[in-house]
């Protein structure tokens, strides 16, 4: 397959090409039942990267409602507010809860405020910098408190990276379109390992009909953001969820958020602060001063904290050596500032002359009056 050009074609189900037809069906059907829809009632494709399936989502939230108010927490991936710019919609950037979650209460008094407007709204399965996920069904009831039917409220689900793990977490609250959700889009070349950069974008098959348009030289209607796309990136994500199927992407599942838990307890005990969400592999910490350190490592750093994503390749051995690696990092950064302060303190010691007992006491004390009287030889 190196040697051979592979064309992803815009149609889900395109005519020519039967054989990579296949695989992409089977990719996209193998989405629509861990986000349980019925084959005939979603549509589909496989994006370039996470951004394309962004851009797709919010995409069909508009067309369906051109004169709705998108809605986003502020920690919210840029390609979102990307996308409110591209489509000139009226964009709201909630504020978010400590954890990173979207501000419930400030989510409802923006919605109160214009509910003549339909409402597009980008719920989170885990933050980009803290891994927080949005709490979906708060979500759902906020909107019904406020007065929102569903045929005037669209929701796009940016599960970039933990929406392909929650699904298999015990007790996880679920991302599934038999909720009132519009689409939910995630990265392939994230937790499902591909080697290039590709996604999957699941909607319903009412929604997509608002911007599909028919194409007649390829036989077929087209409704996605780009046209042509790798199209390795079919057989990449099918033969990656065919090998290890959903048993396999379980274990991975654990395995990361076991390691991630461990990481955060690794740091604790070292006295770095850091923290973990419940529904996240992602932990958070105080940023390394040191930026030898954090070029080393490849961290990402947003003002005062930093963060690594524990993924399935991720072992002990190696979360051992990133924790041993950041203590000796945060000793050299202390011990040079130790040395700092012994240094300036030399240089007024010096600056002054030294420090005397000349200049310290002045000149010699008077002789002290005898007591009692007793002064010069008097009984």
């Amino acid at each position: 397959m190196r040697n051979n050009s592979v064309l992803n074609t815009p149609a889900r189900f395109p005519t020519g090409q039967p054989w990579l037809c296949n695989k992409k069906v089977g990719v996209l059907n193998w989405f629509a039942k861990l986000w349980e829809i019925d084959e005939e009632e979603y549509w589909g494709y496989i994006t370039t990267c996470g951004t394309e399936g962004n851009l797709h989502g919010i995409l069909v939230g508009r067309e369906n409602h051109p004169d709705g108010i998108l809605y986003a927490s502020s920690e919210t991936h840029y390609s979102v507010f990307k996308a409110g710019r591209m489509y000139r919609m009226d964009t709201v950037k909630v504020p978010t809860l400590e954890t990173g979650e979207i501000n419930y209460e400030e989510l409802r008094a923006n919605l109160e405020r214009n509910r003549a407007r339909p409402a597009i709204i980008n719920v989170n399965i885990g933050t980009t910098v803290k891994g927080a996920v949005d709490d979906l069904d708060r979500v759902l009831t906020i909107l019904q408190e406020t007065g929102y039917t569903e045929d005037r409220f669209f929701i796009h689900c940016d599960g970039a990276l933990f929406g392909m793990m929650m699904p298999f977490l015990k007790d996880a609250p679920m991302v599934t379109f038999k909720k009132p959700i519009g689409s939910v889009s995630v990265s392939g070349h994230k937790f499902v390992g591909a080697p290039v950069p590709c996604g999957v974008v699941i909607t319903r098959f009412k929604y997509v009909m608002a911007l599909s348009t028919d194409v007649e030289y390829l036989n077929s209607r087209d409704a996605t953001i780009m046209g042509s796309r790798n199209g390795h990136a079919p057989i990449y994500l099918w033969y990656q969820l065919t090998r290890k199927g959903y048993d396999g992407m379980k274990a991975d599942v654990e395995r990361c958020m076991r390691n991630a838990h461990t990481l955060r307890e690794m740091l604790t005990k070292a006295g770095i602060k850091a923290s973990l969400n419940e529904l996240s592999n992602t932990v958070v910490f105080e940023r390394p001063a040191e930026e030898t350190f954090v070029r080393k490592w490849q961290l990402a750093c947003e003002g005062s904290i930093a963060h690594v994503v524990v993924m399935p390749n991720v072992t002990i051995d190696k979360l051992e050596a990133f924790v041993g690696d950041y203590v000796q990092s945060r000793a050299r950064v202390w011990t040079a500032a130790a040395l700092k302060v012994s240094a300036d303190a030399r240089t007024d010691e010096k600056a002054s002359g030294g420090g005397s007992s000349a200049e310290v006491g002045g000149s010699a004390p008077a002789a002290a009056p005898a007591a009692n009287g007793h002064a010069n030889g008097h009984v």
